[in-house]
């Protein structure tokens, strides 16, 4: 027995040692750590010349590439790899001159080849805007022009595409590029660690040696890992954000630069009956939404562009008016005997759409739609809803991968490979062309929310808001943080302060 209570205490004395070092072990892990930033979805792809990445992909390469021009916070564009530039030709031709001394992240120097080659694939994989290019010059060894095929007045946004180097054969698995951070491990469903690119042009930036992104599941997951400290920020919405005591957390308020939508899938019955999609529109009651899903933190939207463009913006907001949303949907054959049913698939990992999904439900009973959700995961909802096309409704948030209206309206054109909601409309389509060519900046905004008054008239979807996002960061720690006109969170801009 006295042997029995030995060996009990030796393994009590043994278990307390193991968990102090565990816990040593782990706080110097987190310390190495750096800034630890939760997301709730991954890359779908690490190349930046593949336009099939999700917005937080896009976000995250932010980081790690850049083109030949990079976007300011106030929507202009500033120099990057390009440190000069001259258009001729009454817009036709774009001479650039690069930036001396400009390095990948392995060391090796970018060349002229490099940026042909980036954008030549690009405009081969479909990026917008790059299929107007005729040909692309090396004129020097730090010179190229593009010449392009039409005039394009907002060409210059489409050069933000990533720089690679055109001898690497594996783009996916050997990332390199010329940004401020580099990847220094991906652990998919886990982590992606990204490290001060040593080499980065810009010798005061970044200010962090390390952003490790943590990936979760869920808001839900991702906001229990914020309040017990295993992670320092994250991008989240205004419900989420009053769970949080603000005297733990900077609060920076941000746009998403992203349309929150209804999106109506115009091909599937019985939403291929505009009486139907307009009655959809009288029913929602964005305002409840907002209060409802997001604490008041969001500003109705009637767009399908974001109110940050605003020169382009055209709001023309649905009207909440339930009595003309039934007597719609009466002359479309449903009534309280043969109800409309609505099924809404909605991608689970996004709170903020199933929330939304949730007030929408409630206000479409109200007159007489049987409306329901179905939760799918983010890669089922890629395959079903946006490539497939397979849904009646569904949630998300549009955003645009350049700073211009087309990279919301595109998806609208009868052709275009986005256009997962099945809008087709001949004046729409001829109106984006032509703006697609118009050089003078009254015309083309006329013409911009022409299109725009098209899509809303024909009840295309129900556009709700621009969410309100805000970044937290753990207590007085960080600063920096920049508000762009894209979906990205720059983490070259982010230092930590020294409380001390």
């Amino acid at each position: 027995m006295k042997n029995c209570r030995m060996n009990k205490s030796l393994l009590i004395v043994l278990a307390v040692f193991f968990v102090l070092i565990f816990t040593f072990i782990s706080c110097n892990n987190f310390e190495n750590d750096g800034l630890r930033y939760g997301f709730t979805t991954e890359p779908t792809t690490l190349d930046p010349l593949n336009p099939s990445n999700t917005a937080d992909g896009r976000s995250i390469l932010f980081n790690v590439f850049e083109g030949l021009v990079k976007p300011k916070t106030d929507g202009t564009f500033m120099p990057c790899i390009a440190e000069t530039w001259t258009i001729e030709q009454n817009g036709l031709l774009y001479n650039f001159t690069l930036r001396n001394g400009v390095r990948f992240s392995d060391g090796s120097l970018l060349t002229a080849a490099d940026v042909k080659f980036s954008i030549d694939t690009a405009a081969a994989a479909g990026f917008n805007g790059l299929n107007n290019i005729e040909q692309i010059v090396i004129t020097q060894d730090n010179q190229i022009s593009i010449i392009l095929k039409t005039i394009d007045p907002e060409f210059l946004p489409y050069l933000t595409v990533g720089i690679v180097k055109a001898d690497n054969t594996d783009r996916e698995k050997n990332v390199i590029g010329t940004g401020p951070f580099y990847i220094e491990r991906y652990r998919p469903q886990r982590n992606l660690i990204l490290a001060k690119n040593n080499f980065y042009w810009q010798n005061n930036l970044p200010y962090l040696d390390k952003i490790t992104l943590v990936f979760f599941a869920n808001f839900d997951s991702l906001m229990t890992a914020l309040r017990g400290r295993s992670i320092d920020g994250a991008f989240i919405t205004g419900s989420m954000a009053a769970q949080l005591d603000h005297r733990d957390f900077e609060i920076n308020q941000n746009s998403s630069a992203a349309v929150q939508l209804l999106a109506l899938n115009n091909e599937a019955a019985p939403l291929n009956d505009i009486r139907v999609r307009r009655a959809i529109n009288y029913a929602i009651n964005v305002q409840e939404v907002i209060d409802s899903a997001f604490f008041g933190a969001g500003t109705p939207s009637g767009s399908p562009i974001i109110p940050g463009l605003s020169i382009y913006y055209e709001d023309t907001p649905s009207v909440f008016n339930p009595e003309l949303a039934r007597s719609l949907l009466s002359q479309a054959g449903f009534n309280n005997v043969n109800r409309l049913s609505l099924e809404i698939t909605v991608p689970s990992n996004f709170t903020m759409h199933v929330d939304t999904a949730q007030v929408i439900v409630s206000q479409l009973e109200r007159i007489g739609v049987n409306a329901s959700i179905k939760l799918v995961d983010w890669p089922t909802w890629l395959s079903e809803v946006y490539i497939a096309r397979q849904y009646q409704a569904t949630i998300i948030s549009l955003d645009s991968p350049s700073v211009s209206p087309r990279g919301f309206l595109c998806r609208y054109h009868s052709n275009d490979s986005g256009n997962f909601i099945n809008f087709k409309n001949a004046e729409f389509d001829s109106i984006y062309e032509t703006v697609l060519t118009e050089t003078n900046n009254t015309r083309r905004i006329r013409l911009y929310k022409d299109a725009q008054r098209i899509i809303t008239e024909n009840a295309a979807s129900v556009y709700l808001q621009d969410i309100y996002y805000f970044i937290v960061l753990r207590g007085n720690n960080y600063g920096g943080v920049l508000d762009y006109p894209l979906y990205v969170i720059d983490f070259a801009s982010i230092f930590r302060i020294n409380n001390n």
